[in-house]
């Protein structure tokens, strides 16, 4: 007489059996599959939530922007921008927009009079110019920006982290601040600038006031330059020679998005490194689902022996066990993918990031899980097949 043929379904409750009877070893043999797919779904989840996230500012910010800043000399010594370096900018026939900012070096701000003049808190004033706040794609966190009136008077805007140092929380007509020994009224708090972090701890005095009453000597310091999309590579080519035409060599020129780009390549870089860490995690995970199916041959000996005796063959026996393995490790798999979405979402929301969870993340993940069940299975299935009917009973 032949054996009865097992179908699908037969297979799947037969496998069950053994996850059925023993919930607490299979919850924590399957507990080490969910930690590591839960670790490797996160970390790619993150990492693309981090990616849509330097793109959505690249998108909003724009990779046109290119700074032009002075060099060195060949002795080694500081260069300088000519003071016409805006202008001659402004002339080149792809550029939209240029701004510029002048450091005044002998100019320190303070909260009082009373703060040690050697306690600067690293803050560098700045002489702006007044289309500075469009071509850098800032935003004020509070009050307003500088204009033809105010750019005449003492009257600043604060980056972020200079108003965090010096203890302004937001703009007013009553704050005032110590500049190069000048009281100025504080009409503008920026929000941090992606694009120009050298604004985020500066102090911001209007191009013609920095002149009159700080001593500014109007040379730029940093030159900021939108180009066209298409010629950015050609316009960064002749900012150089076009803004110290005497000596090109001693100009710098540097296009930010690049910053960004690059924290983006430090983050696959690490993400990589972490994938391995959850592939490790995984590996024990697969190691504990064989140890458990090991240990559950060797427990149900009578139970395997009953089946032969009854019919079964070492094929079906073999079916059940790795059945079984497999449905451990899917349930492993299953629970840690949902893990790991639920981990990038809740970290994406903290930081304000898109989520995005690559769909090959969840799909890999599953898949993973089948095969390592199946390799963690397969030893123990083939174990208890080989058992004689005889052998298995006499236990």
């Amino acid at each position: 007489m032949n054996p009865a043929r097992l179908s699908f379904g037969d297979v799947l409750r037969v496998g069950g059996v053994g996850l059925r009877t023993r919930p607490l070893r299979a919850f924590l043999s399957a507990l080490g599959i969910a930690i590591g797919i839960a670790a490797m779904v996160s970390v790619v989840g993150i990492s693309s939530s981090s990616r849509a996230e330097v793109q959505r500012q690249l998108d909003a910010l724009g990779t046109n922007l290119l700074t032009v800043a002075p060099g060195q000399t060949m002795f080694g010594e500081d260069s300088a921008l000519p003071l016409e370096a805006v202008d001659m900018i402004g002339r080149i026939g792809p550029v939209e927009s240029v701004s510029a900012v002048g450091r005044i070096s002998d100019a320190r701000a303070y909260r009082n009079d009373r703060i040690p003049t050697a306690q600067s808190g690293g803050i560098a004033v700045y002489a702006a110019r007044l289309d500075l706040l469009t071509v850098v794609g800032a935003a004020l966190s509070s009050g307003t920006w500088l204009n033809e009136a105010l750019a005449r008077y003492p009257a600043v805007v604060l980056g972020s982290s200079a108003a965090a140092r010096l203890g302004v929380i937001a703009a007013g007509p009553d704050v005032q601040v110590l500049v190069g020994g000048v009281w100025c009224t504080v009409v503008g708090v920026l929000s941090p600038v992606p694009l120009a972090r050298e604004l985020d701890s500066a102090v911001l005095v209007g191009w013609t006031g920095a002149a009159s009453f700080l001593g500014f000597d109007g040379h730029p310091t940093t030159v900021y330059t939108r180009a066209r999309p298409d010629a950015v590579t050609d316009v960064q080519a002749v900012l150089g020679p076009t803004a110290n035409p005497e000596a090109p060599s001693e100009v710098k020129v540097s296009r930010p998005s690049d910053a960004l780009a690059a924290a983006k390549a430090t983050n696959d870089a690490f993400t990589g490194l972490l994938l391995g860490l959850g592939a490790v995690a995984l590996l024990v995970g697969g190691v504990g689902v064989a140890n458990t199916m090991v240990i559950s041959v060797l427990e149900r000996r009578a139970e395997i022996g009953l089946r032969r005796s009854l019919g079964a063959t070492r094929g079906q026996v073999r079916t059940q066990f790795l059945a079984e393995s497999l449905l451990l490790s899917l349930l492993g798999g299953v629970g840690g993918v949902f893990v790991g979405i639920v981990v990038t979402g809740s970290y994406a929301l903290m930081q304000g990031w898109p989520t995005v969870v690559p769909p090959w993340a969840t799909l890999g993940g599953a898949l993973a899980t089948l095969l390592i069940g199946a390799v963690a299975g397969l030893y123990p299935a083939m174990r208890a097949a080989r058992l004689s009917p005889t052998e298995a009973l006499a236990v």
